[in-house]
């Protein structure tokens, strides 16, 4: 099935996420009709989609006329019989899989047989959602990255049932709307969300084991790395709530590897419901007249906090291109896509040297004797046979 100009795009969930592939495919020209059972929720959606047109036309991104069309498009609706001519649906609701599987049935009973159902979730089984359906082949994972309507990376994520004619036709109605595909394997945290952990991980177990503050973790990274935003800064804005759910899930996918394990800082911040820019406090005090802690400008200190961080996550991209979960270039586009990383780890890896990095690697391990650090197989044979990723 290719899908036209007028083809509909049903996006199940009225939240920023759902919002915003809402805008993404209004852009594109489709005519799109989101679906929420709350009503307030629903107007939220309305007023935040016309503030974000408002927006790029202030900053003369698109003229008044477009923002119009943009807005004529997206209807909003409460009953999910509204899908039932729908080309494409993609559900951003709840990470919750039981409600996922919930709203997949109740969509099959309403769409054509033909209809792609996609679910825009960061971490759960894309199979195991498909599990409820009675054509799972349809099914499959349509990941964007939040602001969705600006961030330009989305992962695609075929379940163990997904055909081949689905994967293409989705990949390809996403690359139309102007965005970077990249195909990822039906694993936990799928690209980035798996091998991001360690730029949150390592940076909090580093400020746990009294090394440096958050402010000095995250001047170090910014100042050495070149990354945008520290850890601790983005953890705040993407909200502490999202990344600790997210961290969790991944650990427990993957039977507990010791190497996603949760921090209990962390988990403080989430049960204290300190989740950063949107509560006013998380790792740092968002309040009216709060002090701007300093970091230490320890310039060796910096560069030891980098390196470390950056080596668990090249370990991770390393790992990941070992278990099949993506080819190397879609890991290196996705991680500065994605999250907008400085270099693709791969690439930043042979830059650097593998077998320095396997030495520091087992440096680590040795000298905390924990699992967490064990370096990847690929690293060390690539290391052993002088091989690079490029």
């Amino acid at each position: 099935m290719n899908l036209n100009r007028q083809s509909k795009i049903g996006v199940v969930g009225s939240g920023a996420m759902g919002t915003g592939i809402a805008q993404v495919a209004a852009m594109a020209g489709y005519e799109v009709f989101v679906f929420d059972s709350n009503d307030s929720a629903l107007e939220k959606s309305k007023t935040s989609l016309q503030a974000s047109v408002n927006k790029a036309v202030e900053k003369g991104k698109m003229t008044s006329a477009v923002a119009s069309e943009i807005i004529k498009r997206v209807n909003y609706v409460s009953f999910l019989a509204h899908f039932k001519t729908c080309s494409l649906i993609i559900e951003a609701i709840v990470e919750n899989i039981v409600a996922k599987q919930k709203i997949f049935s109740e969509l099959e009973s309403i769409v054509s047989n033909d209809c792609i159902l996609a679910t825009n979730t960061s971490s759960l089984s894309i199979t195991g959602v498909a599990s409820v359906c009675k054509i799972p082949q349809r099914v499959i994972g349509i990941h964007f990255f939040n602001p969705a309507h600006l961030m330009p990376l989305v992962e695609i994520i075929p379940g163990l049932s997904t055909t081949a004619d689905i994967i293409a036709n989705s990949k390809k109605i996403i690359d139309d709307w102007r965005k970077v595909t990249v195909i990822a394997s039906d694993t936990p945290g799928f690209i980035v969300n798996r091998i991001a952990r360690p730029f949150y991980g390592e940076a909090i177990r580093i400020y746990e084991e009294g090394i440096a503050d958050f402010a000095t973790i995250d001047w170090a990274m910014k100042e050495f790395g070149k990354f945008k935003m520290g850890p601790f800064e983005l953890m705040d804005m993407i909200g502490n709530d999202i990344n600790y759910t997210v961290t969790e899930t991944v650990w427990t996918q993957l039977f507990y590897d010791s190497r996603y394990k949760p921090s209990i800082t962390q988990k403080r911040l989430f049960e204290a419901k300190h989740f950063g820019r949107k509560t006013g406090r998380g790792y740092y005090d968002y309040s009216s007249g709060a002090i701007v802690p300093k970091p230490t400008t320890d310039e060796q200190l910096a560069k030891e906090i980098f390196h470390r961080v950056l080596f668990m996550l090249i370990n991770e991209a390393a790992d990941a291109l070992y278990m099949k979960i993506a080819s190397r270039e879609d890991i290196d586009l996705a991680m500065t896509k994605g999250v907008n990383y400085p270099k693709g780890l791969l690439r930043w890896a042979d830059e650097i040297g593998i077998q320095k990095i396997v030495n520091a690697l087992q440096t680590l391990f040795d000298d905390y004797g924990e699992d967490r650090y064990r370096c990847s197989i690929l690293l060390k044979r690539m290391a052993n046979s002088k091989q690079t990723f490029y």
